[in-house]
């Protein structure tokens, strides 16, 4: 029995949450799948895993061991890309994640020139509005917007965003322009649903910050919809600013409460604080650094 491989298939069945889930993940028979996981467990002379007709959950034994298996073959992978010259050279695979439309407006385009430069790296951008965990989901470098809530990370700034409440000059014309934010409960807003961290209604004032929302007349799980609503006159709507940064100096939007806003948020490039950062990562944060600084200034 090879170890190294029960041992990745065991975490696969683990990320994954059942048996069929990691034999699609990793193109292999399920048979072969079940077998690998029963060889290591006889091997081990413990069972790892409670199998149902859904799911399959860790024993405590199992639990013990896939800690530790992580380690093993994180240790076996870092040395082995050290061997191969990783750690010396610009090369191999990197894995970036960004917000979706704050990737492609700003980490795209600063990507691109940098594989440009740097023909043997290939670039791996993942694009969502989840925010992933580094460790787990192999990721080398992020980009995060708003306060760091989770340990583990080492994190360098490069700018500010602002959370901006605004409507189309139509609506205010049609609804009057709120003065203070407790005058939103008179208008219509387009609010998000189905995103980890939509930006919030809360405002600034001599008290500590409260919240304040207008009646949702259209809620929506995407930015680009959310701003052609509120563009079409529909109602308010508070997006981040490099979400509408086109709109509103066209004017197609028009700010409101800015004298309210809430303190910006910062914009900082992290990676895992543990371990040793391979070239390749950090060729590429001290290339996006200074050039996101440029573009969010």
């Amino acid at each position: 029995m090879d170890r190294f491989d029960a041992m990745a298939v065991l975490l696969a069945v683990v990320e994954e949450g059942s048996l069929s889930a990691a034999s699609r993940r990793l193109r292999a028979p399920l048979a072969t799948v079940s077998r690998k996981v029963a060889d290591l467990e006889r091997h081990l002379n413990a069972q790892l895993l409670v199998r149902t007709s859904r799911r399959v959950e860790l024993t405590d034994a199992g639990r013990g061991y896939v800690e530790a298996a992580k380690r093993i073959l994180e240790q076996v992978g870092e040395a082995e890309r050290e061997a191969a010259g990783e750690y010396t050279t610009l090369r191999g695979e990197l894995h970036v994640t960004a917000p979706t439309m704050f990737g492609r407006i700003h980490v795209l385009p600063i990507a691109l020139d940098f594989l440009k430069e740097h023909p043997e790296i290939d670039l791996r951008l993942f694009l969502n509005d989840r925010q992933v965990d580094l460790v787990e989901e192999h990721i080398d470098v992020a980009v995060r917007i708003g306060h760091l809530v989770d340990g583990g990370l080492r994190a360098t700034k490069v700018g500010s965003i602002r959370r901006i409440a605004c409507a189309s000059p139509a609506y205010l014309a049609r609804r009057g322009v709120p003065n203070t934010p407790g005058d939103l409960a008179q208008h219509d807003g387009i609010t998000f649903q189905g995103f980890e961290r939509a930006p919030e209604w809360r405002y600034r004032g001599d008290s500590p910050a409260w919240t304040a929302e207008p009646r949702t007349r259209l809620a929506v799980n995407s930015t680009e919809a959310a701003v052609a609503a509120a563009v079409a006159g529909l109602g308010t709507v508070r997006l981040l600013s490099y979400q509408i940064e086109q709109e509103l100096r066209s004017g197609a939007l028009l700010a409101i409460l800015e004298e309210f806003a809430p303190e910006p948020m910062p914009v900082t490039l992290v990676y895992p604080e543990g371990g040793r950062l391979a070239p390749k990562a950090r060729a590429f944060i001290d290339w996006a650094a200074p050039r996101l600084r440029v573009r969010l200034s």
